[in-house]
């Protein structure tokens, strides 16, 4: 039995002779790290794990509880809400330049206005309007591939029943292509080319035309609206717009250019660059209307083929009856 409670009692003194030669060594090493300038989290007991509770034998001192420093040239803990491994958001790439083709803030070119009254039959209400869109070549054929219906290439488009027609035309007067799509119509243009809006007016009436170009009036600069003032289109006359007015003498030409140099993106947005819009109204005291114009309406309706060769056998052409 002694012998038995000599080994218990000789077990129990190595236990804690090893215990305290723990202490003194985790007290000695910690010394040495803080002359280091180094921190570490040491448990108050050996047998615990760093960073869970520990029993603390009474009268001893808890060794204090320290956060590792990060390196001099370490990155900044990450923001709240994100795990500590997690890896920080790579910047965003460049936004990819838009395609195609914007209308620039051109050239100043002479241009004489003259101010003469109109008084419109309804304010805020055109009796008809008209759109021309246009890009480059690809950006053309581009939208095309999205039509269910691609009619033929031309050189105009026509409003209210043919009754005016509109052409936008290179620096020289002649009518750039354009393909009608799916209704619409989009006119080619080339990067760098100047052009002009030309209005024709097949009637013996006067018209009011209020201009946009990208989603700008081309009078003031601002937002387009159909309760802005717009040019005269005089009867049987042509009315060329070819460019942003700066004043009654000069206009800034029209050009074709990068979206991100059209007069729209420098001054606000270039969500609608792209398009050209016209509305017209007849003036008041008129009772002119699409329908009433009885020349117009013939020519609308005229048939090419109005004959039946049920009851026509003539072989030649006959000359007239005088």
């Amino acid at each position: 039995m002694r012998t038995t409670r000599s080994d218990v009692g000789t077990a129990d003194t190595t236990t804690q002779g090893a215990l305290a030669a723990r202490r003194r060594l985790a007290a000695r090493l910690a010394r040495l790290l803080g002359a280091l300038g180094m921190g570490v989290f040491l448990a108050a007991s050996t047998g615990c794990a760093a960073g869970y509770s520990a029993a603390v034998p009474t009268g001893a001192e808890p060794a204090p509880v320290v956060a590792v420093a990060p390196p001099p040239d370490s990155p900044p803990p990450p923001p709240p809400g994100l795990a500590f491994n997690s890896v920080a958001p790579s910047p965003m790439p460049p936004a990819r330049e838009r395609p195609g083709l914007g209308t620039e803030w051109g050239e100043t070119r002479d241009s004489p206005l003259r101010d003469v009254p109109f008084e419109r039959a309804s304010q805020g209400h055109p009796f008809a309007t008209a759109e021309v869109r246009y890009n480059d070549e690809p950006g053309v054929e581009a939208l095309a591939d999205y039509a269910t219906q691609r009619g033929a290439r031309t050189r105009e488009t026509s409003a209210v029943s043919g009754s005016i027609t509109i052409s936008v035309r290179d620096e020289n007067g002649a009518p750039l292509e354009a393909v009608q799509v799916g209704g619409r119509w989009f006119v080619i243009g080339e990067q760098g080319m100047r052009y002009t809006i030309v209005m024709q007016n097949h009637t013996g009436h006067r018209f009011e035309a209020v201009t946009t170009v990208d989603g700008l009036d081309v009078m003031n600069g601002g937002a387009g609206s159909v309760y802005n003032r717009g040019y005269l289109l005089m009867p049987y006359e042509s009315l060329e717009v070819d460019g942003f007015r700066q004043s009654h003498e000069t206009v800034a030409a029209f050009r074709f250019g990068r979206v991100a140099d059209s007069y729209a993106a420098k001054t606000g947005t270039a969500r609608n660059v792209g398009v050209i819009g016209v509305a017209f109204f007849n003036e008041a005291g008129d009772a002119w209307t699409p329908s009433s114009d009885a020349e117009t309406q013939r020519r609308v309706t005229a048939n090419p083929f109005p004959g039946d060769p049920r009851h026509d056998d003539r072989r030649y052409a006959q000359p007239p009856r005088w």
